[in-house]
C-alpha cells in the first residue's frame, strides 16, 4: 500500500464520514472501517448523546473491539471522534456517584487500566485524532497511542483534580513520562488545559494542523515518517529519586499555599504517587488505582462532583432559550458597568457604553483591552475583532438598536428613575431593559415604567471576568419569555443563570451581609481581624470577611448593610459608628489602599502571629449565613436549596468541598445547627435565633 491510498482513504473519513469497508460487527457507540492498505479507522459516536464520554457501556464495547483486533491485527489504528464538539470529555461522572469506598471501586478502576494497557499494547502503530477538547479519560486513552495529532481548535488537560480526584486510567504514570514532570504534575494539579500549540511544544501533541492537513499528518505516522519531539533526558532526570523527591517536596510546599491539605486531598495525594512510585513507570501504574479509590470515596470528591453537577443545572437553565440578542447597550461605565461591557464584547455581541462624558469612559475601554488581549492571547485578530464590538456611547444612540439594554448606575433610585425615563423613550418595543442593581428591590423601580413586563434584573458579581453567577430577577410583572430570554443570555455569555425572586439583597447579598455584619460586630469587640478571615478561610472560604469587605468596597458593604437593615424583618446589627467614619474619610478597601486592611501592590498587609483560628469565631460568622439561606428557602426566593447551594458557592466561593451551605447544614445536621443557633442567641442576642425555614429541612 503507498502513501497515497492511506491519505487519501483517511480523507474520505475526515470530510464525509463514509461508511465504505467496514468492519463486521454491531456496535452502538463505535464504528470501525478498514482502509485498502489495512489501516483500521475507529471513530466514537456515543449514543443519544452530544458528547462523548467513557461511561461503563462505552468501555465494555471498547474492550470487545480491542479483543478482534488483537486476534487480528491492522497495520495502524486511528481513534478519532464523530462529534462536532471534540474528542473525548472524559468519564461520565454521573457513574461516579455509584461507586463506594473500598474493593469495589479499585477493582473497576483496574478493570479500566487494564483496558488502556491493552490499548498501549496493541501489535499496531496505534493514533488519536483529536479536535476540540480531549479531557480527562479522553487524554489519558489517547496517551496510550505513539501519536497524537491535534486540530489547533484542541485543548488537552487532566481536570480531575476540579472533582477532588487525580487521574485513574494511568494518566499519572505516562503523562509523567512523555512530557517533563514538572510540566505534567502542573497540569495534573492545577487542571489546566493546554491549547494544541502548548501541547505541542511540550511534547504531548506530535503535530498540529488545520483538518484539511490532517489525512496527510495520518499517512506520515502510519509510514513512520512523522517527526515528533520528545525530550527523553530531561524527563528520567527528573524522575530519578532524589531529583523526583525534591521536587515532590516544593510541590507540596507550593500547593499548601493555595489549599489545605484536609479540605482537597487530592493535590497533596498526586505529589505522593509521583514522590514514592514515579521512577517506575509499572509500579505507578500499579499503585494508581488505589490511590484513585481511596479518592473517590472521600467527602470532598462527592461534594465537588455535586457541584460539578450544580453547575450543570445552571447552564441548563438557559439553554433552550430562543431569544435573538445581538447589541448589548450598558449605561454606566464604572467597574460594573464597564466590565459587563467588555465581557459581553468578548462573548460575540455588539456592545455600546454609555456614560456622562469620555473622561468616564475611558478606563473601562482600557480595561477591555488588556481583557480581550489576556483571552485571546494567542489570536491578535479576534481580539481587534472584539475591541471593534465595544462601542464608547456617550450620547447613547445605542438605545435605539439595542435588544437588550443593561443599567449599571449607582445605587440611587432617583437616578435609576430618571436614566429609565430616557431610555423607554429610546428603546425599541422588542427591547429588554435590565438592572444591574445588588439590593434594590424591583419593585421600587418599575414603577414609573411603560413597561414593566419588559423590566428584569441582571446581578452580576464582581470582578466580572471571574465571577461565573448572574442573579437573573423576576417581579410578578415580569413577562416569563423575558425572565426565559435573560436566563438564556446569561448562558450566551457564558455565566451560570440563577432564577432568583425580587427581595431585599435577592440571595447572595441577603446571605453574605450576616456574615458579613457580624464581622464587624467581632471587630467591634476587640477580636484581631487576622483571627477572624485565618477561622473563616479554616473553614473553607477561599477568602476571610474582613479581606471580602474590603475587596468588595466598604462603601457597597455599608450601602446594601443599610438597605437590607431597612427593607428585612430580621434582627441585624448595626454597623459600627466607626466603619461609617472609614467610609467618610474615603478609605473604601482594597480600591483606595486602606480600608479595614492597608495595602500594598494590592495585597493586604496583615499580622501573622495574630492569624489564630477559632472555631467559635467561623460559627458565629457562618450559621448567620446558614440561616438567612433557611430563611430565603422559606420565603421562596430560590426554588430548592441545590440552587442555594449553587448561588452561594459559584457567587461567593462558599467553601466548595463542603458542597453547599445547606449541603454543609445536612451534613452536620439540622438539630446541630439549631442547637448551636439557640446558643448564640442566648449569649449574642435575637439576630442568631433560629429561622422557621429549618423545620421543613430535616431528611
Amino acid at each position: 500500500m503507498t502513501m497515497h491510498t492511506t491519505t487519501k482513504f483517511a480523507q474520505e473519513q475526515l470530510e464525509t464520514g463514509s461508511d465504505t469497508v467496514p468492519v463486521a460487527g454491531k456496535w452502538r457507540h463505535w464504528k470501525r472501517r478498514r482502509d485498502p492498505g489495512g489501516v483500521e479507522w475507529l471513530l466514537f459516536d456515543k449514543a443519544d448523546a452530544s458528547t462523548n464520554t467513557l461511561s461503563a457501556d462505552v468501555m465494555a464495547e471498547l474492550d470487545q473491539i480491542l479483543q478482534n483486533i488483537e486476534a487480528e491485527p491492522p497495520r495502524a489504528l486511528v481513534i478519532r471522534s464523530l462529534k462536532k464538539n471534540g474528542f473525548i470529555a472524559g468519564a461520565e461522572i454521573s457513574e461516579f456517584t455509584g461507586y463506594g469506598e473500598g474493593e469495589d471501586t479499585e477493582d473497576v478502576v483496574r478493570r479500566g487500566h487494564s483496558l488502556f494497557n491493552r490499548l498501549e499494547g496493541l501489535k499496531c502503530t496505534t493514533i488519536a485524532l483529536i479536535h476540540g477538547f480531549c479531557l480527562g479519560g479522553g487524554l489519558e486513552l489517547a496517551l496510550c497511542c505513539d501519536y497524537r495529532i491535534a486540530r489547533s481548535d484542541s485543548q488537552l488537560g487532566l481536570p480531575e483534580v476540579l472533582l477532588g480526584l487525580h487521574p485513574g486510567l494511568g494518566g499519572t504514570a505516562r503523562l509523567t513520562r512523555l512530557i517533563p514532570p514538572v510540566d505534567a504534575m502542573t497540569m495534573m494539579l492545577t487542571g489546566r488545559a493546554q491549547r494544541s500549540k502548548k501541547a505541542k511544544a511540550l511534547g504531548l501533541v506530535d503535530y498540529v494542523g488545520e483538518e484539511r492537513l490532517f489525512a496527510a499528518a495520518v499517512g506520515a505516522a502510519v509510514e513512520g515518517k512523522l517527526k515528533t519531539r520528545r525530550a527523553g533526558k530531561k524527563i528520567s532526570l527528573m524522575n530519578w529519586g532524589p531529583v523526583r523527591r525534591f521536587l515532590a517536596g516544593k510541590m507540596e510546599q507550593k500547593t499548601a499555599l493555595k489549599v489545605r491539605k484536609d479540605h482537597y486531598p487530592a493535590p497533596f495525594k498526586l505529589i505522593d504517587l509521583w514522590c514514592k512510585y514515579g521512577g517506575s513507570k509499572s509500579q505507578m501504574l500499579e499503585k494508581e488505582p488505589a490511590y484513585f479509590a481511596g479518592l473517590l470515596g472521600s467527602d470532598t470528591a462527592k461534594n465537588l462532583i455535586r457541584v460539578f453537577f450544580l453547575r450543570d443545572r445552571l447552564k441548563g437553565l438557559g439553554k433552550d432559550s430562543k431569544a435573538a440578542i445581538s447589541h448589548v447597550h450598558v449605561i454606566g461605565a464604572g467597574t460594573m458597568g464597564g466590565d459587563i461591557a467588555a465581557w459581553c464584547a468578548f462573548k460575540g455581541f455588539e456592545v455600546t457604553l454609555q456614560d456622562r462624558e469620555a473622561k468616564y469612559i475611558a478606563p473601562a475601554m482600557k480595561r477591555a483591552e488588556k481583557l480581550f488581549r489576556q483571552k485571546f492571547r494567542d489570536n491578535g485578530r479576534l481580539a481587534k475583532a472584539a475591541w471593534d464590538r465595544l462601542v464608547p456611547d456617550i450620547k447613547g444612540n445605542g438605545i435605539a438598536q439595542a435588544d437588550l439594554i443593561i443599567e449599571a448606575v449607582p445605587e440611587d433610585l432617583k437616578i435609576k428613575h430618571a436614566v429609565f425615563s430616557d431610555v423607554e423613550a429610546r428603546m425599541k418595543d422588542s427591547a429588554i431593559l435590565a438592572t444591574n442593581t445588588s439590593s434594590i428591590l424591583l419593585e421600587h423601580m418599575r414603577d414609573d415604567l411603560k413597561r414593566p413586563d419588559r423590566f428584569v434584573g441582571l446581578h452580576f458579581f464582581n470582578p466580572v471576568p471571574k465571577m461565573m453567577l448572574v442573579e437573573v430577577i423576576e417581579h410578578d410583572t415580569l413577562d416569563p419569555a423575558v425572565m426565559a430570554a435573560m436566563m438564556g443570555f446569561s448562558a450566551k455569555i457564558d455565566r451560570l443563570p440563577l432564577p432568583v425572586k425580587s427581595a431585599p439583597g435577592f440571595l447572595v447579598n441577603r446571605a453574605l451581609m450576616p456574615y458579613l455584619m457580624e464581622t464587624m460586630v467581632l471587630l467591634d469587640e476587640g477580636v484581631a481581624p487576622e483571627a477572624i478571615d485565618a477561622s473563616a478561610e479554616a473553614f473553607g472560604m477561599p477568602m476571610g470577611p474582613v479581606e471580602l469587605a474590603d475587596q468588595v468596597g466598604l462603601d457597597v458593604a455599608l450601602h446594601v448593610a443599610g438597605v437590607l437593615k431597612r427593607d428585612l424583618e430580621q434582627d441585624l446589627p448595626d454597623m459600627p459608628g466607626w466603619f461609617a467614619k472609614k467610609v467618610e474619610d474615603g478609605h473604601l478597601g482594597r480600591k483606595t489602599g486602606q480600608g479595614l486592611y492597608s495595602y500594598e501592590n494590592g495585597k493586604p498587609v496583615k499580622n501573622k502571629e495574630q492569624s489564630k483560628v477559632d472555631p467559635a469565631i467561623a460559627d458565629r460568622l457562618i450559621l448567620p449565613l446558614l440561616n438567612t439561606c433557611a430563611a430565603c428557602l422559606r420565603e421562596e426566593i430560590v426554588s430548592d436549596a441545590d440552587l442555594v447551594d449553587a448561588g452561594m458557592i459559584f457567587a461567593t466561593g462558599f467553601a466548595p468541598f463542603r458542597g453547599g451551605p445547606m449541603n454543609y447544614a445536612q451534613t452536620r445536621g439540622i438539630d446541630d445547627v439549631v442547637d448551636a443557633l439557640k446558643s448564640l442567641e442566648e449569649k449574642h442576642g435575637g439576630r442568631f435565633t433560629p429561622d422557621a425555614g429549618w423545620a421543613g429541612l430535616k431528611r
